[in-house]
């Protein structure tokens, strides 16, 4: 990995709403050598890419008042989520102190037992109500107050601006009544001491509640984390001893045991075993691992023992990277999380507005006394904005979609990608290797010429010995099996993608290939075209074998069709899509396939490089198209999808052609994830609404709208608890995702 691709996450306490993400990402962005930087308001941390030191970000993030510590591995994921739940604990002990004084004094005042302010006992009692409750707001609303001066420093204004705000300017003008109750007419002689400590205790019991739903989101990752064990047993000189695995080094030998989980990748170099890699890929079958075979690091051994050489350690590991995608993904921002971002960013400003606004217009036309009913509405208005709700209705559902689909092996690389895929109309199907298995056999061999079938295989086994295309695979292990001795020496060999291959052997240029590598290259093939069009009608691939400019042999190759491939089909149908199958093949095997698992249409006889041009054909007709392949050979048509889904395995994560990574092979996965997009994008739009819904309604009642119709103002500790509960009902509605079932 490149400095540029580097990428540092860092833990950032002193957020609390869309404008904190805004003017940190602003300043990140702003440090030389970063490409890119990426906040989450969910998680309260930041993802920075690019070639600078840790320590200028953390120096720039502590300009704007937040604190910033980077996060190195998965033990400082711990610290994070140990300091967390301290500072869960420490708001819910906010609360109850700013509840003791104003519960009491709520109380009191509904049942009028309170002295009045033009008493000289009573002045005694609220001057002394007035200390306590400053004491309540230096340890109950201390944070609200750092973030407002931080604020004012930087020249900006955040959710703690309204809160300190509303609460600030609530006990100051009742000190001041205390002190000098004349300064006001009687009717406008009632302190807000009360109104103060409520308001933080609805808060700080909200940020607490918040915070705990919160936890819920990152149940992925901790899911993800807890896969890997403490510690390993490693055999260093002879000797056998169990240490933790941050202490294994590349080329120790690890011994496991059946139960044991893997603890970094490697390769088993002595004994089997069958091992359970359902947890990462979400496939349930155990695997049998022999000598030479890869183990994942997280996945499950089951009944046998076996060595294996740890290759990948730390955070090399394939565990490592699939946390670090996820995590990526879930700090990533779809456009419409952009969207909301720039109208949180102006939101704070234009709630102060609206109060100065509000409390203009009361003193002013409002009934007597005009300087109360103008004081309450104001500091009305500055308690029940909450800007928080907005910056969490986007992210919060993202993060848990992301995990979710994390959790049936499905790696959504950015949050673009799961909105995108839950806008799809089209969803295309490579078929080597993504509707099949992948690995086709040999069905039959027939002679076009005076050559037997063993020579006619032990040609085409010379022409791709060596080979990698599935197909060539198929000829090879057929050859081996019916032991048609040494191959032939083979000379100018060259690939045509897509078509076939072709060489010299014995002096005699030999062909071997599809149909449309026949045409270009001006061999005659007639006279076996009424067999190969009979083998590709019942679905199997004809191979030509040609000698000096004439067919002297055919294979019928064939692939089985993947156990869920149809039911895959039937799920992308319930879903709305239109399914098409792309293939280089001949048609009438594609017709055959199609027609066997209920695709809609087919696009067959295409070679790698025009796949590309057929997802734009499909595009240009107005349909959304994902795309589905092997994220190698089909990367250009990936790239070109509006959703690009790379099927790859355990053992390669790192496939960069697709939006989104596959760990298993099987299609379902790609249902459910757009399944899951659909019900993520469904869940952002609730919170969404749910967000501006409330906004828009509170805060004109809370400026008294309702006042000149039924004679009703709201209470600013109603304010308090409304404001509260907003964030925590966003944060709870997102979490519904988190019970989301696929099979439903």
């Amino acid at each position: 990995m490149g400095n540029q691709d580097q990428v540092k996450r860092f833990s950032i306490s002193g957020m609390t709403c869309a404008s904190c993400v805004a003017k940190v990402e602003k300043v990140l962005s702003q440090v030389p050598g970063v490409v890119q930087a990426s906040v989450n308001l969910v998680e309260r941390t930041a993802l920075v890419q690019g070639a600078t030191s840790s320590d200028l970000l953390i120096k720039a993030v502590s300009s704007l008042g937040y604190q910033a510590k980077e996060v190195v591995d998965n033990e400082g994921e711990s610290d994070k989520e140990g300091i967390e739940f301290l500072y869960y604990k420490k708001l819910l002990r906010k609360s109850a102190l700013a509840g003791a004084l104003g519960i009491p004094l709520m109380g009191a005042d509904f049942f009028h037992v309170l002295p009045y302010l033009d008493e000289p006992r009573g002045q005694i009692f609220w001057i002394i109500m007035g200390i306590l409750s400053l004491g309540v707001l230096i340890y109950s609303g201390d944070h609200f107050f750092k973030g407002f001066w931080s604020s004012l420093k930087y020249k900006s204004a955040t959710m703690d601006t309204l809160i300190a705000l509303g609460t600030g300017s609530a006990w100051v003008y009742s000190m001041v009544l205390s002190l000098r109750p004349t300064l006001v007419p009687i009717l406008a002689q009632h302190t807000y001491f009360e109104a103060a400590a409520m308001i933080l205790a609805f808060i700080n019991l909200g940020s607490a509640l918040e915070m705990k739903a919160r936890g819920k989101t990152s149940e992925a990752i901790r899911r993800l984390i807890g896969l890997q064990p403490k510690t390993a047993r490693i055999i260093r000189n002879f000797h056998e001893s169990d240490i933790p695995i941050s202490d294994i080094r590349v080329g120790d030998i690890i011994r496991i045991r059946p139960g044991d989980k893997i603890p970094v990748d490697g390769k088993i170099i002595e004994g089997h075993s069958s091992l359970d890699e359902s947890m990462l890929t979400g496939e349930f079958l155990p695997l049998e691992k022999t000598v030479g075979d890869s183990v994942i690091s997280g996945t499950l051994n089951k009944t046998g023992s076996f060595l294996f050489k740890a290759t990948n350690v730390g955070q090399d590991t394939i565990l490592s990277h699939i946390i670090d995608m996820v995590r990526q993904a879930q700090s990533s921002k779809p456009s419409i999380g952009r969207r909301v971002d720039k109208i949180a960013s102006i939101f704070v400003p234009t709630v102060i507005g609206i109060s100065l606004m509000t409390f203009f217009v009361w003193f002013k036309f409002g009934p007597q006394p005009q300087i109360q009913f103008a004081f309450v509405t104001m500091m009305t208005v500055l308690i029940i904005a909450c800007p928080c709700a907005l910056g969490l209705a986007t992210p919060i559902s993202i993060m848990v979609g992301v995990g979710k689909a994390a959790q049936f092996g499905s790696l959504i690389r950015k949050g673009d990608a799961l909105e995108m895929a839950g806008k799809l109309t089209t969803i295309v199907l490579d078929k080597t290797g993504t509707l099949t298995e992948g690995h086709p056999s040999v069905l039959s061999i027939l002679s076009m010429s005076s050559l037997e079938e063993k020579e006619i295989l032990k040609i085409a086994a010379s022409l791709e010995q060596g080979s990698e295309h599935p197909y060539g695979e198929a000829i090879c292990s057929l050859a081996k099996e019916k032991n048609v001795g040494s191959l032939l020496t083979v000379q100018n060999f060259k690939a045509i993608s897509g078509q076939g291959v072709m060489a010299e052997i014995e002096g005699r240029r030999v062909c071997l290939g599809n149909q449309t590598f026949m045409k270009d290259e001006g061999i005659d093939f007639l006279e076996a075209l009424t067999v190969s069009n009979q083998w590709a009608a019942e679905g199997k691939t004809p191979l030509y074998l040609a000698m000096d400019k004439k067919v002297v042999g055919i294979f019928s190759v064939s692939d089985v069709l993947k156990e869920d491939a149809r039911e895959a089909v039937e799920k992308f149908h319930s879903l709305g899509l239109k399914v098409v199958m792309l293939t280089g093949d001949h048609l009438n095997t594609a017709l055959a396939i199609a027609r066997e698992v209920g695709i809609d249409k087919v696009f067959a006889q295409v070679l790698p490089h025009q796949k590309a041009q057929k997802i734009a054909e499909l595009q240009s007709e107005g349909e959304k198209v994902g795309m589905v392949g092997d994220g190698i050979n089909d990367a250009p048509a990936l790239s070109r999808a509006h959703v690009g889904f790379a099927i790859g395995s355990g053992t390669d994560v790192a496939i960069e052609s697709g939006d989104v990574v596959l760990l298993g092979n099987s299609l379902l996965s790609v249902a459910h994830t757009i399944s899951l997009s659909q019900s993520t994008v469904n869940n952002i739009r609730q919170n969404l609404w749910g967000a501006f819904f409330y906004n828009v309604l509170s805060i004109p009642i809370a400026a008294g709208v309702l006042y000149p119709l039924f004679g009703v103002l709201l209470n600013p500790m109603i304010a308090g608890a409304a404001m509260a509960m907003s964030s925590v009902t966003v944060v709870t509605n997102a979490n519904r995702l988190r019970f989301f079932n696929p099979n439903t």
